[in-house]
């Protein structure tokens, strides 16, 4: 298992929490740290299609503000958007 994660969460606490637990850390460590630990770029490109995925979805209001208050409710919403996100690219080609 690994985790994508932005600089943010580069404290040695939460590296070790995640070694504990036997997860791979894929974080890149932060300017002002003194020992430079290294990371999988490559890997870590996949975390930005992520980020942009769910910056696609959040310019539904009922998915960015979380309207439905029902589990299914809003995961049928997250299925529309995602659907409709695609259907771009389909009919674009």
């Amino acid at each position: 298992m690994t985790l994508l994660a932005d600089k943010g969460y580069d404290p040695g606490a939460i590296r070790a929490n995640l070694a504990e637990r036997k997860i791979a850390a894929v974080i890149p460590g932060r300017s002002n740290r003194r020992v430079k630990i290294a990371h999988d770029r490559t890997l870590y490109k996949q975390r930005n299609r992520i980020e942009r995925m769910f910056g696609h979805l959040k310019i539904n209001r009922a998915i960015a503000t979380r309207y439905d208050q029902l589990s299914n409710s809003f995961l049928g919403m997250v299925y529309i958007a995602t659907t409709r996100y695609w259907l771009k690219f389909v009919h674009a080609a």
